[in-house]
C-alpha cells in the first residue's frame, strides 16, 4: 500500500530535512505544490485532504491557519511547529516519553512534533519527577547550546554569509534573556514541573547539533539519590527503546574531558549522559541530539511511521 504525504512547508529548514528523509522511500508517495500554489489556500486544502497524513513545517500563525482549513475534515496532521504543544486536543510527538505514548499518537489525528531543545530536557526530567527522585517543585535550571540551523533560514544567513544583514561574526551568543522563551511552556506542561525552569539557551557557530544540561545538587533533593540510582532510573527507563538511550559508565568516562553537540548529526538518535561526582554531591544530566534529527525532523518522521503503522525505523 502506498501512503499520500503532503509536507506543508517543504522549503523550510525542517522541510527540506523531512523531504529528504522521505522521499527514496517506495510505500511513500509525496503531495508537491507548484511554486505559484504553495500559498494558495485552496490548492493546499485540497493536498492537506488528500493526504493520509499531512506535515505543518510553517510559522505558529502559518499552522493555524492550515489547521483551520481542514477543520470538519478527517485529516491527520503532525505540526512540527511551536503552535500546538500544549494545546487541548493535541497529541505530544514524544514516542519515548511514556509506556503509552505511542500508542496516542497512533491513534491520533493531531500530533505536535516537540521542540529540540524540550526533547532534551523532558527525557532528563520527566522520568525522574515519575519516579520521585526529583521533586516536581524543584527549582530547575537547563542550560542548552544548539546549532544555528534551529533558528531557520534567517539565522543560517547571518551565521554562514558575512555579507548578509545583521552577519553575526561571534562564536557563540547568549539569547532569550528576556527569560520568555516559547519552549519553557513546553518543557513545563510535558515534564511534570510544577514551576518554570531558569531556561538558558544558546547558539554555537555549528550548523547542527544540540547538548542540554541540567545541573542538580544531589544533596538538596529530599531523595538524597546517589549517581548511580540516577543513572539505573533512566537506564531502565529507556531500555527497550531504539532512538533514546543512557551512556553507561565507560562511555560516559570516556567523554569526560569533553562532550561533542555534532556526535549525533544526520541521526534520530538522542543520548543522555549523567555526569556525575559522587562525593560532592552534584551531578549533570546531559543530552546530546541532533536539533535537526531527533529535535525535528526525524522525529517527524518517526511520528509518521507510526501513524500510518509502517516500522518506526523506516527512512531513519
Amino acid at each position: 500500500m502506498t501512503y499520500n504525504v503532503f509536507i506543508d512547508g517543504e522549503e523550510g529548514t525542517t522541510g527540506l530535512q523531512i523531504r529528504e528523509r522521505l522521499e527514496s522511500r517506495s510505500e511513500l508517495s509525496l503531495i508537491h505544490l507548484a511554486d505559484n500554489e504553495r500559498k494558495d489556500p485552496q490548492a493546499r486544502r485540497r493536498a492537506l485532504i488528500a493526504a493520509d497524513v499531512s506535515i505543518l513545517c510553517l510559522p505558529d500563525d502559518a499552522s493555524r491557519e492550515a489547521v483551520k482549513l481542514v477543520e470538519g475534515e478527517n485529516s491527520r496532521l503532525i505540526d512540527a511547529s511551536t503552535a500546538h504543544r500544549t494545546a487541548d486536543g493535541w497529541i505530544y510527538g514524544f514516542p519515548e516519553m511514556a509506556p503509552d505514548q505511542r500508542a496516542l499518537i497512533a491513534k491520533s489525528n493531531r500530533v505536535t512534533n516537540p521542540g529540540c531543545y524540550p526533547t532534551g530536557a523532558i527525557a532528563l526530567l520527566a522520568p525522574l519527577i515519575k519516579g520521585e527522585l526529583l521533586p516536581a517543585d524543584y527549582p530547575v535550571t537547563i542550560n542548552a547550546v544548539s546549532g544555528y540551523s534551529g533558528g531557520g533560514k534567517p539565522l543560517i544567513a547571518r551565521m554562514e554569509n558575512a555579507e548578509s544583514e545583521n552577519a553575526i561574526s561571534s562564536e557563540y551568543f547568549a539569547y532569550g534573556l528576556g527569560l520568555e522563551h516559547k519552549h519553557v511552556p513546553e518543557i513545563l506542561q510535558h515534564s511534570g514541573l510544577r514551576h518554570r525552569p531558569l531556561f538558558v539557551p544558546s547558539v554555537g557557530k555549528f550548523r547542527q547539533g544540540m547538548i542540554v544540561q541540567i545541573p542538580l545538587q544531589l544533596w538538596s533533593l529530599p531523595s538524597n539519590p546517589s549517581v548511580v540510582t540516577i543513572f539505573e532510573l533512566l537506564r531502565d527507563y529507556y531500555v527497550d527503546q531504539n532512538f533514546v538511550s543512557v551512556a553507561d559508565n565507560t562511555e560516559t568516562e570516556a567523554h569526560l574531558a569533553s562532550l561533542d553537540p555534532e556526535d549525533l548529526n544526520d541521526t534520530n538518535h538522542l543520548k543522555l549522559f549523567i555526569f556525575g561526582n559522587e562525593a560532592h554531591g552534584q551531578v549533570v544530566l546531559t543530552a546530546q541530539l541532533d536539533n535537526l534529527g531527533k529535535g525535528a525532523a526525524g522525529q517527524a518522521v518517526q511520528n509518521l511511521n507510526i501513524m500510518l503503522g509502517l516500522s518506526e525505523e523506516a527512512g531513519l
